[in-house]
């Protein structure tokens, strides 16, 4: 498929908010995937930054250290520029004039029905969430989506209802308005869902991993931070002592194990844990073997971008660039149909 061009090949659209710098759970969630899709479909990948707002709206002043790290992820995860065009939100204009335009024919209910509205505002009560950009943050994701007329959508399975919402929101854009050199084809095309394998990965408390949980291994933390990190990993609780049989049915390490380590290895462990001939310790200790493993790769490429910041910026501008080009061609049908535009 390497060979195929873009005009042939189905187009992709994701795009992640700046946090900081990603951890395993990012990585296997959602960067390992588009990886891999890049080599199969026409890829538009971004760095959702006006999101990074909708909640940290009174403090904005990591956000641009964030961007510059989710790119630098970005890259050293494998995506490749000539494959795949990588940009920030904020530098396509086009995003927010489609959020705009998207705005004026949302049903009001649509948003405040959105799972996530009220269950954000219930785990973020230190902040101030009553804004009309929290509440309009799955319509962005939606103009985000919709600018690029892209085919699928790869989303894990918790995260369907968003792009049903997207395919909610064409539909009714397509209803009132019609391109008028192509009135048989809709202007903004409804993407299907790209449904992509999500690994259970659970944070060092067993818990999702998550930074807001605090239990994440980063994939810039190097070797000793990690194995320190997953020396105090939680196990399965009935295993009190050494001489006690676990169950790697319900251990988060195991989850990792089958993640990160050869068959080989959780044969091992699984073996060694049922009969209480290892302990813990040496379970987690084969368990960051395999961890390290797969993220040394990805810290030598992240060095190597860190080292050459010339060469970032050149990528972001150019993906910047080919993004805004796409995007124009489809606000140009929008504001046309809109009556806003000859």
């Amino acid at each position: 498929m390497s060979n195929t061009s873009s005009e042939q090949r189905k187009r992709v659209l994701s795009g992640m908010r700046p946090t900081g710098k990603l951890h395993l759970g990012n990585y296997m969630g959602a960067l390992y995937n588009w990886v891999r899709l890049q080599h199969e479909y026409e890829c538009y990948f971004f760095v959702a930054d006006w999101h990074a707002l909708t909640t940290d709206y009174a403090d904005p002043s990591r956000i641009k250290d964030s961007i510059k790290d989710v790119v630098l992820d970005f890259l050293a995860a494998g995506l490749d520029p000539e494959k795949a065009t990588l940009f920030v939100q904020s530098r396509v204009p086009q995003h927010t004039e489609l959020h705009l335009a998207l705005s004026m024919i949302t049903p009001l209910g649509w948003l405040e029905r959105v799972p996530t509205y009220k269950d954000q505002q219930e785990q973020l009560k230190e902040k101030d969430l009553a804004t009309y950009g929290f509440l309009g943050y799955p319509l962005l994701q939606s103009a985000d989506i919709l600018l690029y007329q892209p085919h699928f959508v790869p989303v894990g399975a918790d995260q369907v209802a968003h792009v049903e919402l997207t395919r909610e929101v064409a539909r009714r854009f397509n209803q009132f308005y019609t391109s008028k050199t192509n009135p048989d084809v809709p202007i903004l095309p409804e993407p299907k869902v790209l449904l992509t394998p999500s690994p259970k990965l659970p944070g060092l408390d067993g818990r999702k991993m998550s930074k807001s949980y605090g239990n994440t291994i980063g994939l810039s933390d190097p070797e000793p931070e990690i194995r320190k990190k997953l020396k105090g990993m939680v196990t399965d609780p009935a295993r009190i002592r050494r001489t006690d049989v676990g169950n790697p049915e319900v251990c988060p390490v195991f989850d990792l194990h089958k993640v990160f380590s050869s068959a080989e290895t959780q044969a091992k462990a699984r073996e060694g844990c049922t009969t209480a001939s290892i302990g813990c310790i040496e379970c987690k200790g084969w368990l960051a073997d395999g961890v390290v493993a797969e993220v040394a790769p990805i810290q030598e490429r992240r060095a190597y971008y860190e080292a050459n910041p010339a060469l970032v910026e050149g990528i972001i501008s150019a993906g910047n660039a080919k993004a805004a080009a796409r995007a124009a061609i489809t606000m140009r049908e929008v504001k046309t149909a809109m009556g806003l535009e000859e």
